[in-house]
């Protein structure tokens, strides 16, 4: 069973995200046990190289890396897939039309039009393209991010859309846009998120979210989030060095005041 085939049975697979554009945090990441990490090129640090470097770090073990693109576009998608991303995050979905397009660029014809090439990091330089080619429509994981007003009123339609794997809600953005900043327990962002989750279970696909504390997994799981990432690399480096310089602001007090 690949992952993609995991995830729409339902089971919980857990990640974390990627912004520093690091080769060094993504396989950090990779021998941890992670079921999967999020390459963030929307609001990450990082160019192709980065991301190529990041993608190569993470080959020689079991973590899934999936990309965000930074915007709802054929070439980063094309990009992506061709250096060897397993799944794609396109950010800001709003239409169900959005999301049949994104499925259609993540597909070889007849499904899609992804564009084919033999000689890229996907199929191994070509040495792997025959068996790559025929199995990649099943195993390409396609993720669509709800961010706002209007893709929660289309949600239950995006959710529909044959070819769309997981619904995910991106949660700073859409507090944002309910007016209601970073107010994650406030009733109309749990009632929100709440018929995301309800729409994506209909249609029979899993739904996710990013938690920023390791405090809301556990209710995250149980609201019902299946595809679960906690934190970043970039926010557990700053986290930890803070800790580290508060310490020793404090002792520089006390032989201050001594």
């Amino acid at each position: 069973m690949n992952f993609r085939e995991r995830v729409l049975n339902g089971e919980l697979v857990t990640g974390t995200w990627l912004n520093l554009g690091s080769s060094v945090t993504a396989e950090m990441a990779s021998v941890l046990g992670f079921d999967w990490a999020l390459i963030d090129r929307e609001h990450g640090v990082g160019d192709q190289i980065e991301l190529m470097t990041q993608l190569q770090a993470m080959g020689r073990n079991s973590t899934v890396p999936i990309v965000r693109v930074p915007y709802r576009n054929e070439g980063s998608v094309k990009l992506a897939l061709d250096l060897g991303a397993s799944g794609i995050m396109v950010p800001y979905v709003e239409t169900p039309e959005e999301a049949v397009e994104f499925v259609s660029w993540c597909k070889y014809p007849p499904v899609g039009r992804r564009g084919a090439a033999k000689g890229v990091r996907a199929s191994v330089y070509g040495t792997q393209f025959e068996t790559y080619f025929p199995e990649a429509n099943n195993s390409i994981l396609t993720v669509v991010q709800i961010e706002s007003k209007k893709g929660v009123e289309n949600v239950s339609a995006i959710a529909e859309v044959p070819g769309v794997d997981v619904i995910f809600v991106g949660p700073f953005d859409l507090s944002i846009n309910l007016g209601i900043r970073e107010q994650y327990d406030h009733p109309l962002f749990v009632e929100t998120t709440d018929a995301v989750i309800a729409a994506a279970k209909s249609a029979g696909k899993p739904a996710g979210i990013l938690v920023l504390a390791e405090s809301r997994i556990p209710r995250a799981i149980a609201q019902g989030y299946t595809f679960v990432a906690c934190g970043s690399d970039g926010g557990h480096v700053f986290n930890g060095l803070s800790t580290v310089a508060s310490l020793f602001a404090e002792a520089k007090k006390g032989r201050s005041s001594s």
